[in-house]
């Protein structure tokens, strides 16, 4: 991913309950009092009704595993990790294969990823880019019942390339979303939702164009993971994060918020939250020399894997 890992972030728990906005006549009565918190609680937890502010859950993702020993250390700082199906970008293996139920047995929920073709990737094929998105397709699913993810996992396809598609990039994601969709699981897409100009006062983002066509199209639904490490709206590496909503893509299930390395054209408002070798890191003594991306969710299992 456009990606990797960054510098010393808050230790702590990610606030799941909003303070009150509404004030409230104080009550004689400890019973009164109680029952005013629970229904204040019930309100914060209202997660997909509109009814009050959504909970978020943190997460990480990395090229490479972070090896067994981390997973405790890593399990107090977040919910969920990214899972590699196939080798990630630029990678010769894949560190994550078979690490599926060591994962699970911590309380991990997943965000499982596959590696897409970029468009120089696509055109040097050879191959008719929608046929080549259907092989990548069923390559995906086959590594995901092999790792044991079920039925209806979200599996994510890793776009990396920003702005509107391309025909033929558009002609293999659709392609391999529509095969992860009849094989019973469900498709999504890592992509960028940082707005590149087209002109005229115009922009548009990957996920914003993703969503245009597969609404225009009648396609299946794809999950939208999006990528906006610019500060603002991102507050760099920390595991306090803006609000989900602030990602600016409406509807996207899961914004990365932070990379490793950090891009220094769009983080220079958040560098200091970064490390100086522009990773982000958690500061825990048990997680020294890891260096991880940060992401937020509406739920602890984005991709529904355990």
């Amino acid at each position: 991913m456009p990606h990797l890992q960054r510098y010393s972030i808050e230790a702590g728990i990610l606030p799941t309950m909003k303070s009150f906005r509404n004030s409230v006549r104080a009550r004689a009565s400890l019973v009164a009092a109680a029952l005013f918190f629970a229904a204040g609680v019930a309100g914060a937890q209202a997660q997909q009704t509109g009814e009050g502010p959504r909970k978020a859950f943190l997460g990480f993702d990395r090229n490479d595993y972070p090896g067994d020993a981390a997973l405790p250390a890593l399990k107090r700082h977040f919910d969920f990790t990214g899972y590699w199906l196939t080798n990630p970008p630029g990678e010769q293996r894949n560190s994550w294969t078979g690490k599926r139920s060591v994962l699970a047995a911590q309380g991990f929920g997943f965000l499982v990823l596959a590696n897409g073709k970029t468009d120089a990737e696509i055109k040097a094929s050879g191959n008719d880019p929608a046929a080549l998105g259907r092989i990548d397709g069923t390559a995906a699913v086959a590594a995901a019942v092999r790792e044991g993810f079920p039925p209806q996992t979200v599996l994510f396809l890793d776009q990396e390339e920003g702005g509107r598609l391309l025909p033929e990039q558009a002609a293999y994601l659709f392609a391999w979303a529509e095969t992860v969709a009849a094989s019973g699981f469900r498709p999504g897409v890592y992509g960028s939702g940082q707005p590149v100009s087209e002109g005229h006062g115009q922009t548009i983002t990957t996920a914003q164009d993703i969503a245009a066509q597969v609404a225009s199209r009648h396609l299946n639904p794809v999950a939208l993971w999006v990528y906006q490490d610019a500060c603002p709206p991102s507050k760099g590496c920390t595991l306090h994060p803006p609000a989900l909503s602030s990602s600016g893509t409406e509807g996207a299930e899961v914004w990365q918020y932070a990379q490793s390395p950090r891009r220094k054209a769009t983080t220079a408002a958040c560098a200091k939250t970064y490390a100086p070798d522009s990773n982000c890191y958690v500061h825990d003594p048990a997680l020294a020399g890891i260096f991880v991306d940060l992401d937020l969710a509406a739920s602890p299992d984005p991709s529904h894997g355990r």
